[in-house]
């Protein structure tokens, strides 16, 4: 195995996509292609040497729905095909263990919310819920006011608890 990963562009009309692939992702194309054009493409999919998809097809369809020409891949030349298949499983499930703190989630949705950036974070999932009912006594730490401030309840799109923000 090597130490050393190659991306290569390809066409996307050259991929592959695995016929039997178990997953079904067309509900998460919109989020990716949102993604994808917020900050670039910023995962390769991973082919076998033949332009099959191993991972990334969500990726692909999103490419293909932003009508992108080429896609960054890496080409796991180096695993067998039991190795292709067993990873291809392993990727898309290893997520699935993953949850979210909800302390740090909340912090960092509020950090990109005061941003100098704009960005609609329903845009990659995230369910924003307008509550009047959520008005909170804040101080301002730099003047020692008091001020109300809204907060915003989030459910997130995992297991659709709310978040407050």
């Amino acid at each position: 195995m090597s130490d050393i990963i190659k991306i290569i562009y390809k066409k996307v009309d050259e991929l592959i996509p695995y016929i039997n692939n178990p997953r079904e992702n067309e509900n998460a194309v919109d989020y990716v292609a949102s993604s994808i054009k917020n900050f670039g493409f910023k995962v390769p999919i991973v082919i076998d040497k033949q332009n099959e998809i191993i991972a990334g097809h969500t990726r692909l369809l999103a490419a293909k729905k932003l009508n992108l020409e080429k896609v960054p891949c890496i080409v796991a030349d180096e695993l067998s095909d039991v190795q292709i298949k067993a990873y291809r499983l392993a990727d898309n499930k290893v997520s699935e263990f993953a949850k979210w703190d909800f302390e740090r989630l909340n912090l960092e949705l509020e950090e990109i919310s005061l941003g100098d950036i704009n960005l609609d974070m329903q845009n990659f999932g995230f369910n924003i819920i307008k509550n009047d009912k959520l008005d909170v006594e804040d101080e301002d730490f730099s003047t020692g006011e008091k001020t109300n401030k809204k907060e915003k309840v989030i459910q997130c799109p995992h297991c659709g608890k709310d978040v407050i923000i």
